[in-house]
């Protein structure tokens, strides 16, 4: 990755930047429930497209236990 290309924190940095911006003033709630859930979808679908759907290689490449990848694939709605 060259200099001139964001990296992940610069996104997320600026994504926030913007979302505050937009908010004018208004207070945030559950902000840090918000972001989690904003990025966590988006990475298990990557993950797991990456991943060829295989559970335990996706739940290993991202530190988790099978279960609880299991579990997040449910909860966004990414398996049956």
């Amino acid at each position: 990755m060259s200099n001139d290309t964001p990296n992940l924190q610069d996104s997320v940095r600026e994504s926030m930047r913007v979302y505050f911006n937009d908010l004018d003033g208004t207070d945030p709630t559950n902000l840090h429930d918000m972001l989690v859930k904003a990025v966590e979808k988006p990475l298990l679908e990557m993950v797991m497209e990456r991943a060829q759907n295989n559970q335990s290689r996706a739940a290993q490449w991202l530190g988790l236990n099978r279960n609880t990848l299991r579990k997040k694939l449910l909860e966004h709605g990414l398996a049956e």
